[in-house]
């Protein structure tokens, strides 16, 4: 029987985690009562007794979280991490490998979501050359609010609430989305992208669009079909709605994608929820890979 802690169990991701875990009869998961939770030295133990720690918490406390026990494997489900040195980077289909790098790694970070979708399309393309490394690249983005936490769910599912909530929420308009070093790093890009990401009215569901230029959609299409053939969690399509709702795979930790558009002007989507693949999905397959299950 295999032990794990989740440090920030009562956030929405690690809510998530926990649920997913109670179904894998090898994994007991460590607990600590209430007015434990926050305790250094009972967080600092239930690590050390731990296979594996899993940290679900804001970046700051999961840097923190991470000197309290040095022998401990981590997955760090914040953002604290993604792009650091001596951390791997949780995405097992990011290249031939790359789950067998997971396996045996100390410290493993968890992919963002709006990064999941956006790695997971442009990723083999520009591996394969099939679009430049400096390709100016704009992804959108259409996520459920409960990728918001805690005070973003209550926000929307409050009995009165303002009439904005009824609409769709474009964010981050800075530029500076902090998912964008991540998808630069593990999409081989040399050029920051742009992100324009919508938050909307319901709960679970991604929607990841990006236009390409300069390649064929049947090239585009070929390429993903190729890369994508081994994993059984990733389907590629040709095929597409008149309309693409965004919650469609809520729900599930699987990630649809779908190579539309003209021949000339190819449009990619990958569609997944935002707490399944994009979260606490992805967090069910590296706690897998690293303890063998």
């Amino acid at each position: 029987m295999y032990k794990v802690y989740i440090d920030g169990s009562e956030g929405t991701t690690g809510l998530q985690i926990r649920a997913r875990l109670a179904d894998v009869s090898a994994i007991e998961v460590i607990t600590l009562p209430d007015d434990k939770r926050k305790n250094v030295n009972s967080r600092r133990d239930a690590m050390e007794r731990s296979d594996l720690t899993i940290l679900c918490l804001p970046d700051e406390a999961a840097h923190e979280a991470v000197t309290l026990a040095e022998e401990v494997r981590f997955i760090d489900a914040s953002t604290a991490h993604r792009v650091a040195e001596g951390w791997t980077y949780g995405l097992p289909e990011l290249a031939p490998g790359q789950g067998f790098e997971i396996t045996k790694a100390k410290l493993v970070s968890n992919p963002g979501c709006h990064a999941t979708g956006a790695i997971v399309l442009l990723n083999p393309l520009v591996r394969s050359g099939t679009i430049a490394h400096d390709s100016n690249i704009v992804i959108t983005s259409l996520t459920g609010y409960t990728g918001g936490g805690k005070k973003m769910i209550a926000e929307y599912e409050a009995p009165v609430r303002a009439p904005e909530y009824d609409s769709q929420r474009v964010y981050a308009l800075s530029g500076n989305h902090k998912h964008l070093p991540e998808i630069t790093k593990y999409s081989g890009l040399s050029v920051t992208p742009s992100i324009i990401p919508v938050v909307a009215d319901f709960p679970q569901g991604m929607q990841v669009i990006i236009p390409l230029f300069d390649v064929s959609r049947g090239t585009v299409l070929e390429v993903l079909r190729d890369y994508y053939a081994a994993y059984d969690n990733i389907t590629v399509s040709g095929e597409y709605p008149a309309y693409a709702p965004t919650n469609t795979l809520a729900g599930t930790d699987n990630l649809a994608i779908t190579v539309a558009g003209s021949e000339e002007r190819p449009i990619v989507t990958a569609l997944f929820d935002n707490l399944g693949k994009g979260a606490a999905g992805a967090a069910l397959q590296n706690i897998k890979l690293m303890l063998g299950i």
